[in-house]
């Protein structure tokens, strides 16, 4: 036995000396990516593969829960894709630590990632926002804004406060290189002002749970501002001051072609009485007449006004 040794000792060495010249190795060490939640119910954990050392590599997802001391294999492999280890609900508890690894093993060794302490509560990132709709209104004063309103993604309970969900949108014109982003809190509409006209928007909308991270950008949404909602007010307005001189220009032109003034036109002069059938040299006669028979003659210089 004890003569055996030395000959099984060399035999490896051989092999391994062999399998490194050929490029087999232990495989590289793994690292967990990331870990999300879309709902608190279910999770997700994705790791990046190390080097495979050349061989055949099998990879295992390992976890134990806080306050356990037995260690769990994943329970689903397949639901994710390649890499992934899905928790249904079966398997999901929040307010609990799981301490998650992923092992690497091929016919040279073995490799294990560091581990990651995951509470569900916290890698909470949903789906995006669904049924943005875009609309073009305006006040009562004919101040043109943007109506922007969409709904919490479908997974998400909000009604019953499971979920305390916020959001953000973001829009640019078509000429712009930049987003421009506007913080909602928890409301699912918003007005945007300051448009302009004539050009095409887009929008886009995400949210985020009290506890978690933003959700991806959810689909673009567009819209084009018509010109006529600003222009039509000071359309109007224009029409009306240019109708108004034009009417002033007539009536001066009338005044002037007729030869009258301005003041004659404002305050026309007031006609004296006149009596149908009076003659005043009938009455200057008579008058004559009484002063004669009065024995005064009459002053050559006084007439009837």
């Amino acid at each position: 036995m004890k003569e055996n040794m030395p000959s099984a000792l060399a035999f490896i060495f051989l092999f391994l000396n062999i399998s490194l010249l050929n490029g087999q190795s232990p495989p590289g060490k793994p690292e967990i990516h990331k870990c999300r939640s879309p709902d608190k119910e279910t999770f997700t954990c994705w790791w990046n593969p190390g080097t495979d050392g050349g061989l055949p590599t099998n990879y295992s997802l390992t976890y134990s829960k806080e306050g356990e001391k037995t260690t769990h294999e994943c329970p689903d492999y397949k639901t994710s894709g390649p890499n992934s280890c899905f928790f249904s609900k079966q398997y999901t508890s929040i307010w609990k630590i799981y301490v998650i690894t992923v092992n690497a093993t091929n016919q040279m060794g073995s490799s294990a990632s560091d581990p990651l302490y995951v509470d569900v509560t916290y890698i909470v990132e949903p789906e995006p926002p669904r049924n943005l709709t875009l609309e073009v209104k305006q006040l009562k004063d004919k101040k043109t804004y943007l109506w922007i309103k969409w709904s919490p993604p479908t997974i998400t309970d909000v009604k019953t406060g499971w979920f305390t969900m916020e959001y953000e949108i973001r829009l640019k014109s078509e000429e712009a290189d930049e987003w421009e982003t506007h913080f909602t809190g928890q409301q699912t509409h918003f007005k945007v002002f300051d448009l302009y006209p004539g050009q095409k928007y887009f929008v886009q909308t995400r949210c985020k749970p009290d506890h978690g991270y933003w959700s991806r950008w959810g689909q673009e949404n567009s819209i084009e501002i018509p010109n006529d909602f600003t222009l039509k007010n000071t359309t109007v307005w224009i029409i009306v001051a240019v109708l108004s001189a034009v009417i002033c220009l007539i009536m001066v032109w009338a005044v002037v072609l007729k030869g009258y003034s301005m003041m004659t036109c404002i305050f026309p002069p007031v006609p004296g009485p006149k009596i149908k059938g009076f003659d005043t040299h009938l009455l200057e006669l008579d008058w004559l007449s009484k002063q004669t028979e009065g024995g005064s003659a009459p002053d050559p210089s006084w007439t009837i006004p």
